[in-house]
């Protein structure tokens, strides 16, 4: 019979799921790092919040886990890379607490609004300063909504409801899913421009840490009021805080922050601030609903070998598993290419299997491809999410399978990515050393292995080209590993991929942006 450790303080309907699929569980919270290391390796699954923190040591002394849940969405604290090396599937439950972050989002613009955290400390002390608290209406107003995927999305229907206007700024938001829910789709500059309230539903990563800063401030209605329900580091709070002095924002209201748990931060005590600590999925039915959904997943795989909602590893069976690894990582790389290259909404979406690859599961390669595309802005998808996002934001997926292939390859995957501009394909094959390779992109056809630290150049073809890249990447001290090329005519588009030994600063690709014939330049990461 499996056997789970409970170690964080959950629903005790959990437990009462693990009993009744007939898995044994223990309930032990509280430990610190050496208690739970003595006991850990007692136990095949561990459902966590996140207090348990899973680092390489407790993961070592773990030597029959297999499983991890996590009864919420973020998992900073388990070491990925430890719990993939040592075979052990890490999840989660990405969609539980959508609705009560949406509501607290609501009802932070609503206290803001309203001022009623000061009335209600003036109130109760006894000053009755009703003509100090003069608030605004929400009616009419105009909400920005910064990143309108699941939660974002029902904190625009609330907004909605309150007769509110709702501009919403996403990068995979298209058209016609901003029609549906009844925002505007606009750009950046644009919503920051128009926003009476600003509400941030977004994950961090590279592209939106510190999206509100001093420059974004600076392009702001004067009187503007910031919500932030979502992830600190997305807000420079020395910047919002100097904004709010200036009177440049009205108002804030933050349930998060840089450093967590806030005990200190130069935010507090300001009057147009409000702060709540981290309460976003904080009601009883959001907890219930994480709690139930942790415990299925993990007694489904401890009694199935079902995996759902897994962060590292993708839906394949132990026999599909050999055969098919190879082909995930290539179908990952190739959306991992071209969603580092798509900045605008994304409206459909092909992948196009040829040759002995049609054989195989392509739903689970088809997860990886849309997983790697949309994972560089939406950081917390995985490979069994990553298709429900898609559907959420009306992203047509076709799969086209030939069992004979018609290029000169055997076997070979080709992504397309069509947007509200353009069309990109890029298309990548396995050859017999079982590492993935690029053959195509963009309809013209080079070879070239993906590796963390690249470049990707587009240019028309001319004279001098290739010794002005060379000679600026040599004078900012960016060492070429390989360098490959392609072209689809003389004189006409041309593509280099460039692999580099180490990352590519700023100013560069600055300057290789400014390289006559350059259309555009772009570091990538795999």
């Amino acid at each position: 019979m499996p056997k789970v450790l409970i170690s964080d303080k959950m629903s005790p309907a959990a437990a009462q799921i693990f009993k009744d699929r007939g898995v044994e569980v223990d309930v032990i919270t509280g430990l610190d790092r050496d208690e739970l290391i003595k006991i850990i390796g007692d136990y095949d699954g561990v459902a966590i919040r996140s207090a348990t923190k899973l680092t390489p040591p407790v993961i070592e002394a773990a030597k029959n886990l297999k499983v991890v849940g996590r009864a919420g969405i973020g998992v900073d604290n388990v070491d990925l890379p430890a719990a993939t090396a040592a075979g052990v599937i890490v999840m989660n439950t990405p969609f539980g607490n959508s609705i009560t972050t949406a509501e607290h989002a609501i009802s932070m613009m609503a206290a803001l609004a309203r001022q009623i955290p000061e009335a209600n400390a003036s109130t109760h002390e006894g000053k009755w300063e009703k003509s100090k608290f003069m608030g605004v209406e929400l009616t009419a107003k105009t909400l920005g909504v910064i990143g309108c995927g699941n939660i974002g999305s029902i904190a625009a229907d609330r907004a909605l409801g309150l007769r509110m206007k709702v501009i919403a700024f996403d990068p995979f938001l298209t058209p016609e899913r901003a029609a549906d829910i009844g925002v505007e789709k606009v750009e950046l500059d644009d919503l920051l421009k128009r926003a009476d309230f600003i509400t941030l539903h977004t994950p961090l990563t590279d592209k939106t840490r510190n999206i509100l800063d001093a420059g974004a401030f600076a392009k702001m209605k004067d009187g503007v009021r910031i919500i932030n329900c979502a992830r600190g580091g997305l807000i420079v709070e020395a910047d919002l805080k100097a904004a709010l002095e200036s009177g440049k924002v009205a108002g804030a209201a933050l349930d998060v922050f840089e450093e967590e748990p806030a005990k200190e931060n130069a935010l507090f005590g300001m009057a147009n601030v409000i702060c709540t600590p981290h309460l976003g999925a904080s009601t009883s039915e959001a907890q219930e609903n994480v709690a139930l959904q942790v415990a299925d997943q993990m007694a489904d795989y401890l009694l199935t070998g079902a995996v759902t909602n897994s962060i590292n590893v993708p839906s394949i069976t132990a026999e599909e598993a050999p055969k098919l690894a190879p082909y995930v990582t290539l179908a990952d790389q190739l959306g991992s290419f071209a969603g580092q290259l798509t900045e605008t909404g994304i409206e459909e979406v092909i992948i196009e299997y040829e040759g002995e690859v049609t054989e195989l599961n392509t739903k689970a390669l088809t997860n990886a491809a849309l997983c790697g595309l949309l994972k560089p802005l939406l950081s917390d998808v995985n490979m069994v999410s990553a298709p429900v996002i898609a559907k959420q934001r009306d992203i047509e997926i076709t799969e086209v399978k030939r069992e004979e292939p018609r290029g000169a390859f055997e076997t070979y995957i080709r992504l397309t990515v069509k947007t509200e501009r353009q069309e990109r394909s890029v298309a990548g094959t396995i050859f017999s050393d079982g590492k993935p390779r690029l053959i195509q992109v963009k309809g013209i056809n080079m070879e070239a292995e993906l590796s963390p630290h690249m470049l990707y150049v587009t240019n028309e073809d001319k004279p001098g080209f290739i010794g002005a890249l060379g000679t600026v990447l040599g004078n900012s001290g960016a060492n070429i590993a390989n360098f490959r090329l392609g072209r689809d005519e003389q004189g006409g588009d041309a593509i280099a991929l460039i692999d580099l030994d180490q990352d590519l600063s700023e100013d560069c690709l600055k300057a290789v942006e400014a390289i006559p014939h350059v259309k555009q330049a772009k570091a990538l990461a795999f």
